[in-house]
């Protein structure tokens, strides 16, 4: 993807004072502290910002019907992700250019996810080389490093992409499917953003720039026949990220080349109006049946959010903005509280609603509600 202009470097950034009590208060405290560019790129949307807001709001609309007198005797936030051992499920979704957030970077917000168990994925457009966030997060204990991708305009210089981050220990790939060409953001091109000095992509230097003009970015979108070649490239599984539909689901899964899938509209930064991800999620896991994990982004800022995810078909959920955020308010720790209130918030939603594990999440933890989403009955003995 093209990188932006460039711009004066932001004013240095202080932590806050004001405890975290819950996930939104980081958009203030971010706020307070972020170039005013940086916080236009950070936490803006597409276009009028429809799908930015219904993420959110789909959440809020499903409604939990928990179960007493449950036996709750170790409980525990521990599960898997494609047979991964993980302590919680959350991840860290990919999110371009930390060090405009805080000059702890990507390698802060690694030593946060290592710190709290949590897994990371991290973007190409990122602004710390993924060798150094990978010393990061060696850690006993720590969640995977998984790494994004975007196709760029050689094949030799995505293949060049991948041995690196096979080099480096990734365990898996990420292929960004929904983002062929950037998205209409207003509120980008009124702050007129541009990265500041010394930021920039580090994992594309010295690459081919892409085509110019429309019709030059539309020959890097990614097609069928990507996938299946950028899978038989490497020993590393190939997720993709950005599919909503249940007839791109079945595809993916009849391909045989994905590992898995993660729900996501980009954080309604791409194509605005898109449906929520909390509405797809469901209606992708009825279509696959099982065939492939999904994990799914999108408006989650609290720990009931990642109950309701797991209880519509998602092994895990991906935290975008929240992180970043954090970053900007706090460097490193900011980001290790986040992830901490998160988990410690979906532990206390597990025992409400009468869970001792993820694994013990099932559909019929959610009731019919406004938003309309289809429950299940479920199964005996649950």
């Amino acid at each position: 993807m093209p990188a932006p202009p460039r711009a004066p470097a932001p004013a240095p950034m202080t932590p806050p004072t004001a405890p975290l009590i819950r996930l939104s208060d980081l958009d203030d405290a971010a706020h307070a502290v972020l170039d005013p560019r940086a916080w236009a790129y950070f936490s803006g949307g597409a276009a009028d910002e429809l799908t930015l807001a219904d993420n959110r709001r789909a959440w809020d609309a499903l409604r939990l019907w928990p179960r007493a007198l449950r036996d709750l005797r170790g409980l525990s936030t521990a599960t898997t992700l494609a047979g991964r051992p993980l302590a919680h499920p959350l991840l860290l979704a990919p999110v371009a250019w930390h060090r405009m957030a805080h000059a702890d970077g990507e390698v802060g917000t690694a030593l946060a996810a290592a710190a709290q168990g949590a897994g990371m994925i991290l973007s190409c457009q990122a602004s710390q080389p993924v060798e150094a966030v990978a010393r990061a997060l060696a850690e006993p204990g720590a969640g995977p490093l998984w790494f994004q991708l975007y196709p760029l305009a050689r094949r030799e210089d995505t293949l060049a992409l991948v041995r690196r981050a096979e080099d480096a220990g990734c365990e898996a790939l990420v292929l960004t499917v929904d983002a062929p060409v950037h998205g209409v953001r207003d509120r980008e091109r009124r702050a007129g953003f541009a990265l500041p000095p010394g930021v920039g992509p580090v994992h594309l230097d010295g690459f081919a720039p892409p085509p110019p003009g429309l019709e030059g970015l539309l020959a890097l979108a990614p097609r069928w026949d990507e996938v299946a070649w950028l899978a038989a490239q490497t020993r590393l599984p190939l997720w993709l990220k950005g599919v909503l539909h249940p007839e791109d689901a079945v595809l993916a899964a009849d391909s045989g080349a994905v590992a898995g899938l993660i729900v996501s509209n980009h954080g309604g930064r791409t194509l605005d109006t898109a449906v929520p991800t909390a509405w797809a999620l469901p209606r992708m896991a009825a279509a696959l049946q099982g065939r492939l994990p999904l994990v799914v982004d999108g408006g989650i800022r609290r720990g009931t959010d990642v109950l309701k995810a797991l209880a519509l078909g998602a092994s895990a959920v991906a935290i975008g903005r929240p992180q970043v955020m954090a970053l900007a308010a706090g460097g490193a720790l900011g980001v290790a509280q986040m992830l901490r209130l998160l988990r410690d918030e979906f532990t206390v939603a597990l025992a409400l609603a009468g869970c001792r594990s993820p694994a013990d999440v099932h559909a019929g933890l959610l009731a019919e509600g406004p938003g309309g989403l289809p429950t299940s009955t479920p199964p005996a003995g649950r």
